[in-house]
């Protein structure tokens, strides 16, 4: 009988990697949940799929991103199990809200650890043995973010593009071993990382940037109403990963389909100023302020 394919998600204990682990174990593959906390996750997962406790089709593996010990042992935890995985789809993510101004250095970090550092060394340790398999797939859940910079979450954004140009240049390197790399550009879905319980929130709403920020929040609550349930998402990855082509790229999502055809389009000067339309944001020099000295000329004029 032959062995099921395996796949590795990250960040499956909530949201899309929840959804997409309790999908593709309904479709048959061997499911690898990787997770920061394990226990309460896999409980989750089980009553999702109807997974027994002894089930050697979904697997409960520890991971904490920002942690290298953790990536390593997870890696090994990994290949223990199933061997060389199939396909790693890197899903985990965390959001930050505030402007470049008000967000502390520590958030940057944390979140280039998790979108970014984590899935790279992640990557690094499984890819031997996928190179010696010859086959599979390596999946990069993007977003908005990472096509446009985002006012209000610039952190996110960044860490994105990052992550999506690291899959770019990872897909013609590992092309010739047999192995191809997708990116998913996801739209908006209704999952707890861009919700008040899930996203760290550092906007001061009587400061400064007091008008970008309650413009932004109140559009943002509005927007959510239109969110898309996490399990549309899963068919999405599960076409994916089925690819052969050495390199693609989708939209999921019809706001993520919209950004995508814009931004290929259109100059960045327009793209820059439907932004600062769609998010209620002043005009250039609109909050400027008058230097001191300028009232002192006016006085002696």
């Amino acid at each position: 009988m032959t062995e099921p394919r395996s796949v590795v998600i990250t960040g499956a204990s909530r949201g899309l990697g929840l959804a997409s682990a309790t999908y593709l174990y309904k479709q048959g593959w061997r499911v690898v949940a990787a997770m920061r906390s394990p226990d309460t996750g896999l409980e989750a997962l089980r009553a999702a799929t109807g997974a027994r406790a002894n089930d050697r089709r979904l697997i409960g593996v520890r991971l904490d991103l920002v942690d290298p010990a953790s990536v390593t042992a997870a890696a090994k935890a990994i290949e223990e199990a199933v061997g060389a995985p199939y396909a790693m789809v890197h899903n985990a993510g965390i959001a930050a809200a505030g402007s470049v101004e008000e967000l502390p250095s520590d958030v940057w970090e944390q979140m280039f650890a998790t979108h970014l550092f984590g899935p790279v060394a992640l990557t690094k340790a499984l890819l031997p043995s996928m190179r010696a398999a010859g086959r599979g797939r390596i999946v990069v859940i993007s977003s908005q973010g990472g096509v446009r910079g985002i006012p209000a979450i610039a952190a996110y954004s960044a860490a994105k593009g990052a992550v999506e140009r690291w899959a770019e240049a990872l897909a013609n390197e590992i092309a010739p071993f047999g192995l191809g790399v997708t990116i998913l550009v996801t739209g908006t879905f209704d999952t707890d990382i861009i919700t008040d319980e899930g996203a760290q929130d550092y906007r001061d709403f009587d400061g400064p940037y007091a008008r970008h920020n309650a413009t932004i929040d109140r559009r943002g609550r509005f927007a959510m109403r239109f969110a898309r349930p996490p399990h549309r998402f899963a068919p999405k990855l599960a076409k994916a990963l089925n690819e052969k082509v050495p390199f693609a790229r989708h939209a999921v999502g019809p706001d993520a389909r919209l950004l995508l055809v814009s931004n290929r389009l259109l100059p960045g000067w327009v793209l820059h100023q439907v932004t600062r339309v769609a998010m209620g944001l002043p005009r250039q020099s609109t909050l400027r302020e008058e230097p001191d000295n300028a009232h002192e000329s006016e006085n002696h004029g």
